[in-house]
């Protein structure tokens, strides 16, 4: 069950997505007298549509993307001063202007969309990339601010009941002949919170850390919450050699890869994790990292791409990196929401939810900003060089030049569908067949 509502709240929050960015274009382009005929929610067949005043609103039954129809995307042919269509480019052109005038109605030629200048235009087609921003903000101020993110606390976990060397493996038991740990011989107990470390109040794990490393081996005052009441010990620390580790407890590695080992005070305590609140101020930095990243990985979409043609034609796994479409989305969704084991809580599953659902709006306003026709970025790179032009004119005190012909990107266009279809229709296989599974 659990995993059928993961699909189910991913389903409904792309669904969101793609409406929410349709209505960035929608509302600018109305703002500014630009006649919206249509506002769809996916693509194909029509399964319900309302006219609501001069546009027509309806889902379609492939819920892989949607659009706006703005009247007047291509200018006339008497706009540009075009000629008779000459090759297949042409007359692609040619077809692309001719369509998009016949939706201009008499006397209504001032609300065409490639009437507005350039800042409109732009206002335009970045609505609905920052619309999508904008969701991930959202999505990442409700995981980080309102759950938290899991860390250390200050509340003693496990209390080590023996000092064991460094090398010991992961599971090794105490035994007779092993020395008790610091914490165990000085009384501490699973459960308590630690107040203050040599006199000194701690509000973090990592500030505790950083005592305990600065206090050597002499006996050192410390203050624990025991069940509501304080509590006052000595501890005396041993040294000890152990895996270095950094503020946020994860082991520190090389340049091989091998982790680094120290010696350094050791009082024998792990601390207990949970859900802690982060500061409205930590999303920009979260939101920026994601799309950093997922600006990394549109660089290389074309090798990932054939990597996951490669491994699903010659039935090899994919990597946990690899690239993925709807479904994949939907089942690692489902993955995220019905995982068991030690330690995942529903906070959890519900955080790393929300987060992957983040980094997929920030994967849509990327993926937008590619400066290629049909996508976003294509059309805010013709609104800019249409600018340019007229500001280069402006500055030469020349006449104010034709609108850009966009109809010519027709051919660039069409290619570029073609390539993106068949890319989406590949990963719906790959997901299908050889799916991305969680670690």
């Amino acid at each position: 069950m659990a995993y059928v509502v993961g699909v189910l709240v991913a389903l409904l929050v792309v669904l969101a997505s793609i409406a929410l960015h349709e209505v960035g274009h929608m509302v600018p382009a109305k703002r500014f007298g630009v006649r919206v005929s249509q506002y769809m929610v996916g693509f194909g067949p029509t399964l319900w549509s309302r006219t609501r005043g001069e546009t027509e609103y309806g889902i379609k039954a492939i819920p892989l993307g949607g659009y706006v129809r703005l009247v007047g995307m291509y200018p006339t042919k008497d706009a540009v001063g075009a000629r008779e269509p000459r090759g297949w480019a042409g007359r692609l052109a040619a077809d692309a202007r001719e369509a998009s005038a016949e939706e201009i109605r008499p006397g209504e030629d001032g609300r065409a969309f490639y009437r507005l200048s350039t800042p409109k235009k732009l206002l335009v087609m970045f609505g609905g990339p920052v619309m999508n921003l904008v969701i991930a903000f959202v999505l990442m101020a409700i995981a980080l601010v309102g759950i938290g993110v899991e860390g250390p606390t200050l509340t003693v976990g496990q209390v080590q009941p023996c000092v064991l060397p460094a090398s010991a493996a992961a599971g090794t038991t105490c035994t007779s002949d092993d020395p008790r740990s610091p914490a165990a011989l000085a009384g501490m107990q699973d459960g308590d919170t630690v107040v203050s470390w040599g006199g000194r109040q701690v509000s973090t794990w990592a500030e505790l850390v950083t005592a305990i490393r600065a206090s050597g081996t002499e006996p050192v005052a410390v203050v624990v919450d025991r069940g509501g009441r304080q509590v006052d010990l000595t501890v005396t620390p041993v040294q000890r050699e152990q895996t270095a580790v950094d503020a946020a407890g994860n082991a520190v590695t090389d340049a091989s890869g091998t982790a680094v080992v120290t010696r350094s005070s050791y009082v024998g305590i792990a601390p207990l994790t949970a859900m802690q609140h982060q500061s409205l101020w930590s999303v920009p930095g979260a939101v920026a990292t994601t799309t950093w990243q997922t600006a990394k990985v549109v660089l290389t979409l074309p090798e990932r791409v054939w990597q996951v043609a490669y491994s699903t034609f010659t039935g090899q796994p994919r990597d946990a990196t690899s690239v993925i479409g709807i479904v994949g989305v939907g089942r690692i969704a489902g993955e995220v929401t019905s995982v068991q084991g030690a330690g995942i809580s529903d906070s959890l599953r519900v955080f790393s939810l929300l987060q992957m659902l983040a980094a997929l709006n920030v994967s849509l306003f990327v993926f937008n900003m590619i400066p290629l026709p049909p996508l976003d970025g294509g059309h805010i790179a013709a609104a800019l060089w249409e600018g340019a032009g007229r500001q280069l004119a402006r500055l030469r005190g020349r006449a104010r030049p034709r609108p850009a012909d966009t109809a010519r990107l027709m051919p660039l266009s069409y290619t570029m569908f073609v390539l993106l279809g068949g890319m989406g229709l590949l990963l719906v296989w790959a997901d299908i067949v050889n799916p991305v599974r969680l670690g």
